[in-house]
């Protein structure tokens, strides 16, 4: 049984791809300091697969607590989620972006270098293309200088474990996400953010139920069909098993380089008003939204072309923008 670890295991995408990982016949173990979740995450999982998997609380900016760890555990395969994600605080807290984003991860290819790890995967973002020139966005895209300061983090992510892949033999793949969203279909686990909500879909089902007064829409003059920016929804549970294809690939050694990099989305785009429109009919509920101004770091459109992924990693979607969004308005039901 190979053993993985999951850092940020417990959080939106970690946690699916955990329960996914443990279908699969995989031992993991996850890494979670609990800045964006709570630790009940893991009786959630535990639930769902009838395996708890091991946990450890590590901050992964302490360098020691890193070492520490690598040098307890030997792991086959690595999937990287921990980091912090939201486009709009990264533009307000920069340095703080930079610290956990960066220095996590440089600290982890440090170990896995020194004790001859392989098999590593890079929770990415479609965010390194910035604005594409031509849509949908292809991986022969130029990534362009970035919008946001998390889009930048990725950007560097990824140069960063290119080089160590050079350098050091290892093997990777990063897998450039568009907008997840949805609930596992147990509804024991789904995007929980602590706090306000810095993504679209978790402030829609709030609204919806009523925590939030409103839903804030950013933006109605952008060069799109009705003014709203335009992006690419994936299923949470598509996205997770797009990791596990990305594992597979790595542990039978049928990639193609060291360092290789997939769009994982819908392939499809929706409009913020789109998706408002589409959570009301599945709903049943209306919601209360107004137009503000447009948010920094923000840009016009983003949906995937995925056809390399569903070639390469043979690998597609099944679940599409309804399924999504009725999984994610139960979750918010049952919190």
């Amino acid at each position: 049984m190979k053993k993985i670890l999951v850092t940020g295991g417990l959080g939106f995408i970690g946690s699916h791809t955990v329960v996914e990982l443990q279908n699969q016949g995989f031992e993991v173990i996850i890494i979670d300091d609990l800045s964006n979740t709570t630790v009940n995450v893991l009786e959630r999982i535990t639930e769902i697969t009838g395996i708890k998997p091991a946990f450890h609380n590590i901050d992964l900016r302490v360098k020691k607590d890193v070492k520490s760890f690598f040098n307890t555990h030997k792991v086959d395969g690595i999937i990287h989620f921990a980091a912090f994600k939201a486009v709009g605080e990264s533009m307000q807290n920069p340095l703080d972006y930079y610290e956990n984003n960066i220095g996590s991860l440089v600290y982890i290819l440090q170990e896995m270098r020194d004790h001859h790890l392989d098999n590593f995967i890079f929770s990415s973002s479609c965010t390194v293309y910035g604005q594409a020139d031509e849509l949908p966005i292809t991986e022969n895209a130029p990534v362009k200088k970035a919008e946001s300061t998390y889009g930048n983090t990725k950007q560097i992510g990824e140069e960063i474990i290119y080089e160590s892949c050079k350098a050091h033999n290892l093997n990777a793949i990063a897998l450039r996400y568009f907008n997840p969203i949805g609930a596992h279909e147990s509804i024991k686990i789904g995007e929980l953010p602590l706090g306000v909500p810095q993504n679209l879909i978790p402030f829609v089902t709030q609204t919806a139920a009523g925590i939030r007064k409103e839903l804030a829409v950013f933006g109605d003059d952008y060069p799109t069909s009705d003014g709203t920016a335009i992006r690419d929804y994936i299923h949470i549970v598509d996205l997770a098993k797009a990791h596990i294809a990305a594992l597979q690939r790595l542990i039978k050694k049928n990639n193609k380089q060291n360092f290789e990099f997939f769009n994982v989305g819908s392939g499809t785009g929706s409009s913020v008003l789109e998706v408002i429109k589409t959570f009301e009919k599945v709903s049943g509920k209306p919601l209360n939204y107004k137009i503000v101004g447009r948010r920094e770091g923000d840009i016009t459109a983003a949906y995937a072309d995925t056809s390399i992924a569903n070639k390469e990693l043979n690998w597609k979607t099944e679940k599409n923008l309804e399924e999504a969004l009725a999984a994610a308005w139960k979750w918010q039901q049952q919190q």
